[in-house]
């Protein structure tokens, strides 16, 4: 295992940042896309639950992931997300869903960066905490051979 480097940096607040960030941006994006299929512009030939329903389907399988702050499952979010971001690209150039694709675009890039950093900085705050914990177990066998 590569030897962690301390440094000074306060990656639990930047980890709740990430977090806050990533859970707004994800439930906006949920709202999103149920203010568009359901309210805004339903689709008048079809049934609009089931589009609806089909764009819902790869972010709700997250939201366990979403819930429990899973920084693994935050990372394979991402992959997702890049198929998500290539649909929000295409609606955006078209001119009858030019609003509904910038929205789209903004709220996936949101949640990509944030589920991103929200991944790195978790993972270097266990760092952090494997080093401090390890610290502190040496402090208390230094103490106990004096």
């Amino acid at each position: 295992m590569k030897v962690y480097i301390p440094d000074d940096h306060d990656y639990q607040s930047k980890a709740k940042l990430g977090r806050i960030l990533c859970v707004g941006s994800y439930l906006g994006l949920l709202g999103w896309f149920t203010l568009w299929h359901l309210f805004l512009i339903p689709v008048p030939t079809g049934k609009p639950w089931v589009i609806w329903l089909i764009h819902m389907a790869p972010l709700l399988a997250f939201a366990g992931v979403i819930i429990k702050g899973n920084p693994r499952g935050h990372a394979w979010l991402c992959f997702v997300l890049l198929l998500l971001f290539m649909q929000a690209v295409l609606a955006a150039t078209n001119p009858n869903t030019a609003i509904y694709g910038i929205g789209y675009s903004l709220l996936v890039g949101t949640l990509f960066t944030s589920a991103m950093m929200y991944t790195r900085w978790r993972a270097r705050y266990n760092k952090q905490l494997a080093h401090w914990a390890e610290q502190a177990a040496d402090k208390d066998e230094a103490s106990k051979d004096s």
